[in-house]
């Protein structure tokens, strides 16, 4: 018996469990005790790179049932490869059963180096307003970021993450007034770069 425990959206199937399980044991029904290495079994599944955990146990009747929590992701890169970054900072590959809705990442984005892309994914999974807006997080060569919001042309520069908290504030306050004097569909360029200013360029 396979069981999956949080997200409910299945990036791998009860099959694939199944068949890892089977691959690594022989069979999943009535399993003589003194034979069978759970450890052995969890690592086997854990291995797999859509499985977060996974915890193997036999059920009284003697038949395996596995456990498992799937990665979830809070990013997709889609640069010259295309591959999830789960809510961890680490590497998860796409997924034929499910795809996920969240942010694109773009630019120079490395599978070995995704700190930057996950510090401001994480906070868009974390952040109500940014949740909503946010559709892209590019990335430059210099390791400068931008965000591209769902409804508005302008580019959002964050620079670098240091001072994020200050710098999604500043974006709040600006959007808001700017909501509110209709001018938000006239500029180019929000620049948040400085910690303690929005600097704007108009189309």
């Amino acid at each position: 018996m396979v069981k999956f425990i949080g997200e409910n959206n299945l990036f791998i199937t009860y099959e694939t469990v199944s068949k890892l399980l089977i691959q690594n044991y022989g069979g999943v029904k009535n399993v003589p005790k003194e034979t069978l290495d759970l450890n052995v079994l969890e690592s086997a599944l854990k291995s797999n790179s859509m499985i977060k955990n996974a915890e193997v146990y036999l059920a009284v009747n003697g038949t395996l049932s596995a456990e498992i929590e799937q990665k979830t992701p809070i990013a997709r890169v889609s640069t010259n490869a295309s591959y999830y970054i789960d809510d961890e900072g680490f590497y998860m590959p796409l997924s034929t059963n499910y795809t996920a809705r969240v942010p694109l990442v773009t630019g120079y984005v490395e599978k070995n180096n995704l700190k930057n892309a996950y510090i401001v994914a994480h906070k868009i999974r974390e952040d109500e307003f940014l949740k909503k807006h946010v559709i892209e997080i590019h990335q430059d060569i210099n390791k400068k970021l931008y965000l591209k919001l769902r409804q508005y042309n302008f580019e959002v520069q964050l620079g670098t993450v240091n001072f994020l908290d200050k710098k999604i504030n500043n974006l709040k306050a600006f959007y808001q007034k700017s909501l509110k004097e209709n001018t938000l569909n006239s500029y180019r360029k929000v620049n948040l770069q400085f910690e303690n200013q929005v600097i704007c360029t108009k189309t």
